[in-house]
């Protein structure tokens, strides 16, 4: 058995193109080290409608130049059976460890296979790859991203021509053809014969995201902004520059790419002390806002000032305040957003006469909704400008929160006013997540049996009016790994992290709302209510 693993490291060992990780699987070989050898060649990293996305280190369980070469080939093999023999592929990376090797080895299998390859001048923010697809008339698009996940990894996202990323069954038949790949030897790389963009594409993003914007509106609320040590500063800071917004705060510490994350355990703006430094730089200059990207800027989070300290708004009320400023604005058009983000949505685009739609989690699926105007998910990820760039765009969200930011500064009011007065329309709508990280991916599995051989009648004394396995799909949704239960009054939905080792538990209580006056008493039912639902749920999923 030993004498088996040995011998297909010593095999991948001889293919590796990489010094690093040659080097580093040399020694495991050198070392006997079984233990760690099992687990790099215990299987292969799964390509699917996330792409790829794990731990950089060698082997086939990892995050290599081997790993991504086979996917690059896969890809390639698949668009020319979908008849775009020489179709442009363009290709774009942020600043983590081996983006930049990665996209190049990503070019040379593509022109080796016949098609053009295109890369973007530098490591750029995710929505301007998104763009640069449906600008340039691609046939496809990778970015080369692991978006917030831990310093150690990186990732591989495919889109196709439309602009969107991959949804099934193009996951499933570029897998296919990554596993035909037989060895890296029939894999022809150039070294040369693709093509480094020049700055165009980026200005023609820039010149874009102006159109988000209501010609004339205020642009004075004052901001202080993070790039969370990733490649959003240069590109947020000409977006606002263009716009005639003032220019924002600097968190210093986190302005710049560094691909090690030095000031933060997770770089995702959600993670407990991600906002720490930014909240500190805010003490200091009182702006109106507080801006975070993740590290590849295609998400947005908005922090406020609540009484005397800064909290971070959730993504749902952020989704809620940009979806009323659009309405406000006469959008038209379908809004849009995925099952596990709040239902104030369908209300807002309800009352405005707008049609509504749920999707499954995804920017992949929110992104294919016919008509899309607006489209967002809790987790920080907003669609504003659907023609623009078919993606949650961290740049262009900021503008809009700014500009909605701004017209209330000249009313003398704020985010927080807003959001009260949404609550008084549509009764207030308080969400929460209970997210449990696991080493062994098997508790996750087992929660999931629990529940399902096991499910609870009622949660925080509420009984469960409806529950759906969605395994099964539904009337509107496609099937997905997931429970929903819907409460009188609340709903449950429970699912495993597409792209990381979480259980993702999202919660959501409806609180009727007569004036103003009552919102205390409503805040307060509806954290007891959270609260209880947690515990509940906890208990009946054995976590």
């Amino acid at each position: 058995m030993h004498d088996d693993l040995i011998a297909r490291a010593q095999a991948w060992l001889a293919e590796d193109p990489d010094p690093e990780t040659r080097d580093e699987l040399a020694k495991l070989i050198d070392a006997v080290d079984i233990d760690e050898l099992a687990d790099r060649f215990s299987g292969t990293l799964q390509f699917g409608t996330a792409g790829l996305r794990g731990e950089i280190g060698a082997g086939p369980m990892r995050m290599n130049r081997t790993v991504v070469i086979r996917a690059a080939a896969g890809l390639a093999a698949y668009l020319r059976k979908q008849g775009h023999e020489d179709g442009l592929v363009v290709i774009g990376y942020d600043a983590r460890h081996k983006s930049e090797d990665f996209a190049r080895d990503t070019a040379a299998v593509m022109t080796g296979a016949g098609l053009r390859a295109a890369v973007l001048p530098r490591p750029l923010p995710t929505p301007v790859l998104a763009y640069a697809i449906r600008h340039l008339g691609a046939v496809a698009g990778v970015e080369v991203t692991a978006s917030h996940n831990p310093p150690r990894d990186n990732g591989y996202k495919v889109y196709l021509g439309d602009g969107s990323q991959i949804v099934p069954p193009a996951d499933i038949d570029i897998a296919e053809e990554i596993a035909a790949v037989p060895s890296l030897t029939v894999v022809p790389r150039p070294t040369e014969g693709w093509e480094i963009l020049d700055d165009s594409v980026l200005q023609a993003y820039l010149a874009r995201t102006d159109a988000v914007l209501a010609e004339g509106s205020p642009r004075t609320a004052r901001t202080v902004y993070t790039a969370m040590h990733g490649v959003g500063k240069d590109v947020l800071l000409a977006a606002f520059d263009r716009a005639g917004f003032p220019a924002p705060a600097l968190v210093a510490e986190q302005a710049d790419p560094d691909p090690d994350f030095p000031t933060v355990a997770f770089p995702n703006p959600e993670e407990p002390g991600a906002m720490d430094l930014a909240f500190a730089r805010a003490r200091e200059t009182e702006p109106d806002l507080v801006i975070a990207n993740d590290p590849d800027a295609d998400r947005c989070a908005v922090a406020v000032k609540d009484g005397e300290e800064w909290r971070m708004l959730r993504g749902d009320e952020v989704g809620a305040l940009l979806a009323a400023h659009l309405v406000d604005r006469g959008a038209q058009g379908t809004f849009a957003e995925s099952i596990v983000s709040s239902s104030l949505l369908g209300r807002i685009a309800e009352k405005a006469g707008l049609p509504y739609e749920e999707t499954l989690t995804g920017f992949k699926w929110i992104a294919r909704v016919d008509g899309l105007r607006y489209g967002y998910e809790e987790a920080l990820g907003y669609c504003v400008d659907p023609e623009g760039v078919r993606d949650k765009d961290g740049i262009t969200a900021a503008l809009l929160i700014t500009e909605l930011a701004s017209v209330l500064k000249a009313e003398g009011r704020t985010l927080l006013d807003r959001l009260d007065d949404l609550a008084v329309d549509h009764g207030l709508h308080a969400t929460d997540q209970l997210s449990v990280r696991v080493q062994d991916l098997s508790v996750i599995a087992n929660a999931m049996r629990q529940l399902r051989e096991q499910p609870p009648t009622q949660l925080a004394g509420l009984a469960i009016t409806r529950a759906e396995d969605l395994t099964q799909g539904t009337e509107t949704l496609p099937p997905t790994d997931g429970l929903r239960y819907t409460l009188d009054g609340a709903r449950v939905i429970v699912r495993p992290s597409g792209t990381e080792p979480k259980l993702k538990c999202y919660l959501e209580v409806v609180v009727p709302v007569g004036t103003h006056a009552d919102l205390p008493a409503a805040r307060a039912k509806a954290a007891d209510l959270l609260a209880a639902i947690k515990r509940d749920l906890s208990a009946a999923a054995g976590i």
